[in-house]
């Protein structure tokens, strides 16, 4: 009888077991056992992990515990050693250590958020919390310093070849090969583009300790909690990484889920939290490696098992998705800029979430960079904040070309735009009309209205919310009327206006910001 099979005895644990489920992967053997989870990493060296010996073996299981207690301490409990013989095996350190597992608390697979996804359970709320969730967490780990390897641009051009290699000795066959070949060149030149810009976010402290490993599967929404477990322990080259590789992870997959509506929100409250607009210049580049890691996993999963078999079909048909979901991702995107303009109440922030549901955007919040740009914390509120503080001319002004600073990278790095600010002055609207127009990029300007008495009272409801990051006034509802200034004869071609005091058809504002986008390409 092999260890395996010998320990799917519910007799050998020290708590009650009434059935032990067994699942494996490519690299663990785990066991289900209804109020703990055992898992034991094969014996196996494939390159780019080790767990050849068993010393090695302990090793990496105490890794596992220490950095995935960072994001789930409430599941990862213990390394227990496995003593006796692969016969006759026991956990209660009697004869010599064969074999070592990582001890943790069970949770319902359900609460996955592959399986919420699937089950069409994964919403708005647990994105936002699972987005605040990774945001402070990359906001809180530790960068590799500067002298380290982790980062360096041979550290990030390898484990991208290895794809490659791994997948070729798996699998042979001449169409996927031009496939591979196509991603293998294009990953090579974006690489070769990317170089400067790759040294310059180390330098600047991106490359942290992250997760390594951040998909669905690995993601519990459990008691109201998101918990993220399941980091790779194996390869610090894999978990020492930018944080946008990280994230890039995540987006895939739900890309690949056809939840792009959810990945689009993921990222745009990562963004507002962190500020990091820059990283996404490296955001496709990281979709593609992280495509090919799973089309990886998914290539060596079918070389494990006897061809014919439904275990192989499944694995080799993933792996031929996230192929062709890579090779989808080196099209090029073609952005526009759409710029809001509207008082305060008139609805922007919200409807410009409707709007992010269905056209993918990067939405870019004057409140929240304006508080950014001078270090306020999100939801403290500024009273009195008409021409005062952060609210004087100049520093409207300042916020106003920070938009734009970023703006600029979005759209440089193919994402369209949301500009979410009120725009009520035509010098600010032309600062984002010129950006548009030297880009060689379609831009809208979505005019928001709706009667003085709404507005007033979507600012009394808002300001009864804490964690309004806005913070409009009947005041400044009251200056905002003396300030704004009416379009100009060359932006009334461009401008769409949504009463927002009425019913709206999202889907009719889509069509007409696409067909705007679509006329603009002929």
């Amino acid at each position: 009888m092999s260890l395996i099979e010998a320990l799917q005895n519910p007799a050998l644990f020290k708590h009650t077991v009434k059935k032990i489920d067994f699942i494996e992967t490519h690299i663990s053997w785990v066991f289900l056992t209804g109020e703990y989870v055992y898992k034991i990493k094969k014996p196996l060296n494939l390159g780019f992990l080790d767990f050849s010996s068993l010393e090695k073996r302990h090793f990496y299981c105490q890794e596992e515990i220490r950095l995935n207690r960072r994001l789930a301490p409430q599941l990862y409990l213990e390394v227990v050693a496995i003593c006796g013989s692969a016969a006759q095996p026991n956990l209660e350190e009697r004869g010599p250590v064969i074999e070592y597992a990582v001890k943790m608390r069970q949770f319902p697979q359900s609460a996955q958020l592959d399986r919420l996804s699937s089950n069409e359970k994964l919403d708005h709320r647990i994105i936002d919390k699972l987005a605040s969730n990774v945001a402070n967490f990359h906001l809180a780990i530790k960068s590799a310093s500067t002298d380290s390897i982790f980062g360096d641009l041979e550290h990030i051009r390898q484990p991208m070849l290895e794809n490659f290699q791994h997948i070729r000795t798996c699998v042979d066959n001449i169409r996927i090969e031009s496939v591979l070949h196509k991603l293998e060149r294009w990953s090579q030149q974006q690489f070769d583009e990317l170089t400067e810009f790759i040294r310059q976010r180390k330098t600047k402290g991106f490359i942290r300790e992250c997760h390594g490993d951040m998909h669905l599967r690995n993601i519990a929404w459990w008691d109201n909690e998101i918990i993220i477990f399941d980091c790779i322990e194996f390869n610090k080259n894999f978990f020492w990484i930018d944080v946008i590789s990280d994230i890039a992870f995540l987006i895939m997959d739900l890309e690949d889920r056809q939840q792009n509506a959810l990945a689009n929100r993921f990222l745009n409250r990562y963004l507002e939290i962190t500020g990091d607009y820059a990283g996404v210049r490296l955001l496709i580049f990281y979709k593609v490696y992280r495509a090919l890691v799973r089309a990886k996993v998914d290539a060596i999963r079918a070389n494990q098992e006897a061809e014919g078999t439904q275990v192989y079909h499944e694995a080799f048909n993933n792996f031929v998705q996230y192929l062709h979901l890579a090779e989808g991702y080196t099209n090029a995107a073609s952005p526009c800029l759409l710029i809001n303009h509207g008082l305060s109440g008139s609805g922007k922030s919200y409807l410009s979430q409707l709007i992010l549901e269905k056209f993918p955007a990067i939405q870019i919040r004057s409140d929240v960079e304006r508080k950014r740009l001078f270090q306020v914390p999100p939801h403290k509120v500024n009273s009195g904040a008409v021409e005062q503080g952060i609210y004087t001319a100049e520093a409207t002004s300042r916020t106003y070309m920070q938009l734009v600073k970023i703006a600029k990278k979005m759209l440089a790095a193919g994402y369209s735009v949301i500009i979410d600010a009120a725009n009520l002055k035509q010098q600010q609207r032309q600062l984002f009309i010129d950006l548009a127009t030297s880009m060689h990029v379609p831009f809208l300007i979505i005019d928001y209205r709706a009667p003085l008495n709404i507005l007033r009272r979507r600012i009394e409801k808002r300001a009864k919310h804490q964690d309004d990051v806005s913070d409009a006034t009947h005041e400044v509802l009251a200056h905002q009327l003396t300030i704004t200034e009416p379009f100009a004869s060359l932006e009334r071609p461009f401008v769409l206006t949504i009463n927002t005091d009425e019913e709206i058809k999202i889907d009719n504002v889509i069509n007409r910001i696409q067909s705007h986008v679509d006329q603009y390409a002929k």
